[in-house]
């Protein structure tokens, strides 16, 4: 299904109406390029905003970073779309150049704020953004998918989804007690940081979360050992950071709750993951 193109009175607000918009794939999330902007529809306005902000004057060295594209008066975000300045590239399989990102990105971030909303729990009705939140509670938590369940998200019923449960769970009691300082971090780094040939990588967005910076690499590492091809050995390339057992421990954790909550969550996305699992069980 082609995805929704951005309306004419978006385009008139943002001051894009020079050029007509062009479908450009999953790089931008579904966005459209209107001449050197791209236009994306988002899940979550006040996200949005705060990302737009953050990214506005953030400079990270060797990266290259969207900017947001104001509308004409002023706003980061109409009528549940945002602007953001085109850069070139694409998602490849360069893993350890991804975790080289995070270090320097979560370095810059290292004295923002932590956004409001980030301390808001899930709510009905849910939508994507809860699912994250609750997911990313239930690695945390005393009581896996405690918030899920306050919130009303049901478990699954299908038989991959109760494999998720059942790894989630055993993950669960192998955890242990840390002692690490949480800040602003991007916790979707795996696709969506971009290469174009030997130019610096780029990003589009920040996706936040409130968690140790190691958490956010090991995220990434998990989805590139899931989903991604990396080999196995990219566990001890990174193993020098802090808790690093524990921080893969909980962000297995979160995409086997992401995969347990999520309505639109496959069968085919848990091989990955609970090969993952055994590598994660069998390192801590």
């Amino acid at each position: 299904m082609t995805p929704l193109a951005p309306p004419d009175h978006v385009l008139n607000t943002f001051g894009l109406t020079a050029h007509p918009p062009i479908e450009i794939g999953d790089s931008w999330h579904g966005g459209w390029r209107v001449g050197e902007v791209v236009l994306s529809l988002v899940p979550d306005h006040a996200r949005a905003a705060w990302s737009a902000k953050v990214r506005e004057h953030l400079y990270v060295d060797g990266l290259r970073i969207a900017r947001p594209f104001r509308a004409t008066d002023g706003r980061y975000v109409v009528s549940g779309w945002r602007a953001d300045t085109y850069i070139a590239g694409s998602p490849e399989p360069r893993h350890d150049e991804v975790l080289s990102v995070a270090d320097r990105l979560h370095a810059a971030l290292s004295d923002v704020e932590r956004p409001r909303f980030l301390v808001q729990p899930p709510a009905p009705p849910h939508t994507d953004v809860d699912v994250f939140t609750a997911a990313d509670r239930a690695a945390w938590e005393d009581t896996p998918l405690r918030s899920a369940r306050a919130a009303g998200m049901a478990e699954p019923t299908s038989v991959d989804g109760q494999a998720s449960l059942e790894a989630l769970r055993m993950l669960a009691k192998l955890r242990k007690p840390v002692e690490m300082q949480s800040q602003v971090v991007h916790g979707d780094l795996f696709g969506t940081v971009l290469f174009a040939g030997s130019a610096a990588p780029g990003i589009t967005d920040i996706v936040p979360y409130w968690r140790p910076a190691v958490w956010a690499s090991a995220v990434a590492v998990v989805d590139s050992l899931a989903w991604g091809g990396a080999d196995e050995d990219l566990v001890n390339r990174w193993a020098d950071q802090d808790e690093w057992p524990q921080m893969l421990l909980r962000a297995t954790m979160f995409r086997l709750a992401v995969h347990a909550l999520h309505p639109r969550s496959t069968g085919g996305a848990l091989p990955g993951l609970l090969r993952v699992v055994e590598l994660v069980r069998l390192l801590v």
